[in-house]
């Protein structure tokens, strides 16, 4: 079987046992960078928006666009999230 086929066979698996509630197998893929602005961009809100409605300090996002900080981890798996499902991230934290 050629590499792009075992790798989708792979990812197959993956996220068969993910959809059954299994942690083995999958993993969580989490960027080592992300445009932080490119994505608040996209979503057409100012840092204090962006900030506020996802839950992070201002001076964050002011110091990760500037590249004076990277974010952590766990802040770069939500950025994705966010990038990625932003109605479904506004969906979640709404009260």
């Amino acid at each position: 079987m050629s590499k792009s086929g075992q790798s989708i066979l792979r990812g197959a698996r993956q996220a068969l046992a993910y959809a059954k509630g299994e942690r083995e197998g999958f993993v969580a893929h989490v960027p080592d960078a992300l445009d932080v602005k490119a994505i608040r961009a996209r979503l057409g809100l100012t840092q204090a928006d962006f900030a506020a409605r996802f839950g992070f300090d201002v001076r964050a996002v002011e110091n990760w666009e500037q590249g004076r900080r990277q974010p952590e981890r766990p802040a770069r798996a939500f950025l994705r999230v966010i990038e990625r499902e932003p109605d479904a991230v506004m969906r979640a934290l709404t009260e």
